[in-house]
């Protein structure tokens, strides 16, 4: 199997697992969003944990918090998924899995959107004119149900501002996912023990529950793996493409195994996004394929 295969297979089973992961929260809904997250958190960093160390880089990576600036970036990031984490959680046990795929199909052009205000990078025309029409796809929307879409918009937002950060940040997404679930491990912590501690926590009630919950950390952990292997081994273009899986997948487990209803308002609003993303994707494609001519223009001379 060529590389480039192996990259395929390793994108799309991340895709996957990441648009699937609501089956899984799905199954232990009785437990507090808060604790779940709780128990994400600490069992991740315990999972990543053991592969840094298999991999020999615990030092290595542990120096990072001798960085000031480092740790600050890590500290926004480590908040920002953390509220992810929990905006999605909360989205699964309400019933409201559909809003969440919103929010994941739109942060893309909310990522565009934050990149412009927040570091002054330039839209292209297309670029443009998709973010304009997933702002009337959400107004629609909101407008339809009578509701602003706020799982959705919480979701976009939040993952926008991590990826962002991630950019700026010159770890490997393992490394940097350790650090950051190691930072808010202790809050994760001292949380617990007082749930504990007023007999509410529901880790040690049942050995299915507290299979699951320790189950979060692998379920974190296994896809960005994945993901990290097969983008070394794609281009920018293929992943990015690959990525609307994940929402697509939510979107097909809420309405047809979930049972979420699909009003018109949805159906009005998905396709303007979808075609957004389209134009989204060409614009990133055009991006990438001037780079690659202008790089090889500039290696020939």
């Amino acid at each position: 199997m060529t590389e480039s295969r192996k990259g395929f297979w390793a994108i799309f089973l991340s895709a996957s697992i990441w648009g699937l992961s609501g089956i899984y929260y799905k199954a232990f809904d009785h437990v507090p969003a808060l604790e779940v997250i709780a128990h994400r958190t600490l069992w991740s960093a315990v999972f990543f944990g053991l592969v840094i160390i298999v991999q020999r880089r615990l030092k290595g990576v542990l120096r990072n918090f001798l960085n000031p600036r480092m740790v600050g970036i890590l500290l926004v990031s480590a908040a920002m998924i953390s509220v992810n984490w929990s905006g999605f959680v909360f989205a699964i046990q309400k019933g409201w899995a559909l809003d969440a795929s919103f929010g994941y199909y739109i942060f893309p052009l909310m990522a565009v959107v934050l990149g412009m205000v927040l570091f002054g990078e330039k839209l292209s025309k297309l670029q443009g004119i998709a973010v304009i029409m997933a702002a009337i796809a959400v107004l629609i929307l909101g407008f339809g149900l009578g509701t602003t879409p706020w799982i959705a918009l919480l979701l976009a937002t939040t993952f926008s501002i991590y990826g962002l950060l991630k950019r700026r940040v010159e770890l490997g997404p393992v490394a940097s996912v350790f650090l950051e679930v190691l930072l808010v491990a202790p809050i994760a912590l001292i949380y617990l023990g007082w749930v504990h501690s007023q007999s509410n926590g529901d880790f040690g009630q049942s050995l299915s529950t507290s299979l699951l919950l320790m189950g979060a950390g692998p379920m974190t952990a296994i896809p960005l793996i994945l993901f990290s292997y097969g983008a070394q081994r794609l281009d920018f273009a293929t992943v990015g493409l690959m990525q609307y899986a994940n929402p697509t997948l939510q979107f097909l487990v809420a309405v047809f195994l979930f049972g979420e209803v699909f009003t018109k308002w949805h159906g009005i609003a998905l396709p303007m996004i979808w075609a957004a993303l389209a134009l989204y994707s060409i614009s990133s494609f055009r991006s990438k394929r001037t780079d690659v001519v202008d790089g090889s223009k500039q290696t020939s001379a």
